[in-house]
């Protein structure tokens, strides 16, 4: 089954604190985790910065929900505790506990409706089928995207003198090939829109990998694959990148993936993200920190 939004989670967690003990969030989200029946892979599934797991996150999120409207409170550092308006919420026997029904108790309304200096709602209604840390992931996402689209679109309208630079950045930048002077001489021109030569698999120069790039907008099948790896041969090269601005069929990485040589094919959209990650042809328009409480600093000795 799917991982259950922080919402599902709500009422389970406030009946695994209805036996009036201390909780850890650990320990909460390892019983729900056997409720809910989740696979070691769902477990292991990340928010897409990778900071977090994704099941945890959420438990984490439920219980804060249910502090904020006074269901559950902070008993000691790291752990949890119902309340009595909690318990008397079990009594009720309620189907589910979602925003809608934390809205009865003014606490929590008082969270939810908290507004910044604009004026603007700090947790926007749209938003609350999502955890606030997967609400900016996303948002992130699809900047990051929209992004990539646009960094291809101004690639392919960009001269083919100015694709070999391209090429050659990124591929310095990801570590290869050494300096940028080294690696732009270790490269040729082909005359095919594209460039052929090799360049250092690491700055100490232990092998070379052969390069191909092609500024096509049709997908690249499989015969280009074909005299490619034949390129390879006759260099006596067992490594290549073939690297295009359009895409790759199926049958293309099928048949790179049989050979002996080992082809890496990068279509247009993995090239661009490679921009964004190694900082090429993009710069930083703003950084935001995401932050938690220190709770060892309010132990008081």
């Amino acid at each position: 089954m799917a991982i259950p939004d922080y919402q599902t989670l709500m009422l389970p967690l406030l009946k695994l604190a209805g036996d009036e003990k201390e909780h850890s969030l650990q320990e909460a989200g390892e019983s729900l985790a056997q409720l809910f029946n989740l696979t070691e892979a769902e477990l292991a599934e990340r928010i897409p910065s990778g900071r977090k797991t994704r099941f945890y996150d959420r438990v984490s999120w439920a219980a804060t929900y249910l502090r904020k409207a006074g269901l559950l409170n902070s008993a000691r550092r790291g752990r949890f505790q119902i309340t009595g308006r909690g318990l008397e919420v079990l009594k009720r026997r309620p189907e589910r506990i979602s925003v809608e029904f934390l809205e009865q108790f003014d606490e929590f309304i008082e969270f939810r409706t908290r507004r910044d200096k604009n004026g603007e709602a700090v947790i926007p209604p749209e938003l609350e089928s999502q955890t606030p840390e997967e609400a900016i992931e996303a948002a992130h996402q699809k900047l990051r995207q929209t992004l990539a689209d646009e960094i291809l679109q101004t690639i392919k309208s960009c001269s083919p003198a100015f694709f070999e630079r391209l090429v050659v950045d990124v591929l310095v930048k990801m570590g290869y090939g050494g300096t940028r002077k080294e690696a732009g001489k270790a490269i040729g021109r082909s005359g095919d829109d594209g460039i052929d030569g090799i360049i250092n698999e690491d700055r100490l120069g232990l092998d070379v990998i052969y390069i191909q790039a092609k500024k096509w907008d049709q997908p690249v099948g499989r015969p280009e694959i074909q005299k490619f790896a034949g390129a390879l041969q006759g260099q006596r090269a067992r490594k290549g990148i073939l690297i295009t601005t359009s895409s790759f069929t199926k049958e293309a990485y099928e048949f790179a993936s049989r050979i002996d040589s080992k082809i890496i094919l990068i279509d247009g959209q993995t090239l661009s993200q490679l921009m964004i990650d190694y900082n090429v042809g993009v710069n930083t328009l703003a950084i935001y920190e995401l932050k938690r409480l220190d709770s060892d600093y309010f132990i008081e000795e």
